[in-house]
């Protein structure tokens, strides 16, 4: 039996960094993010490119074209779902199926917006990462090409952070440092380790 951890987090909380630290732990994770990167660069491209005429080039998506042809038009993001999650869901299907056959106890699945499409109920427990409200708007407002208007807009999109913690079974503060979170997700490991289906809160 793989006991499955669906990973989730707003934007700037620390998510990635997260998902790493359960991978050094020697857990095999799935990055939701990581497989729309691949299927951009592949199986997803001419689908896209035919609902979104000019967002690829040489058979990949041009990330600034296609977000471009998306801002602000929720009709049009939507259409853009409709043709990515299969495609994810489909890689998460494979990678799940691998990890069971490894005889993996636990497998995370990183997936950002997992609260807001309602698909936690796929899984055996939900680790929230979390961070204060000030050092996430620090976070992202510092990365290039962001401002206050694509923040807005990506939080809008977004549960807000204190309904992610109250729906969580665990939650990780990136706030606090990385030793910190790494003993937090050290924490939740050995809480499924000693209780197989049971979960606590290991903040």
């Amino acid at each position: 039996m793989t006991f499955l951890l669906g990973l989730t987090g707003s934007i700037g909380m620390g998510k990635s960094t997260t998902s790493a630290m359960f991978r050094a732990a020697g857990v095999p994770v799935h990055d939701a993010d990581e497989a729309v990167h691949k299927l951009y660069a592949g199986a997803g491209a001419p689908q896209i490119e035919a609902a979104f005429p000019g967002t690829t080039a040489d058979g990949v998506v041009d990330r600034a074209r296609l977000s471009a042809a998306v801002f602000g038009r929720p009709e049009a993001l939507a259409k853009l779902e409709a043709i990515v999650h299969p495609l994810v869901r489909a890689e998460e299907h494979v990678f799940l199926a691998q990890a069971r056959r490894s005889g993996a106890t636990v497998a995370v699945l990183d997936i950002p917006l997992l609260l807001e499409t309602g698909g936690e109920g796929r899984y055996d427990a939900v680790v929230v990462v979390t961070a204060p409200g000030e050092v996430q708007r620090k976070r992202v407002l510092d990365r290039p090409g962001m401002n206050e208007e694509k923040l807005a807009a990506i939080l809008a999109r977004q549960m807000p952070d204190a309904e992610k913690r109250r729906r969580a079974h665990f939650l990780v503060d990136t706030s606090r440092g990385l030793v910190a979170a790494e003993r937090q997700v050290r924490s939740i490991l050995n809480a499924v380790a000693g209780r197989f289906g049971r979960t606590e809160r290991a903040d």
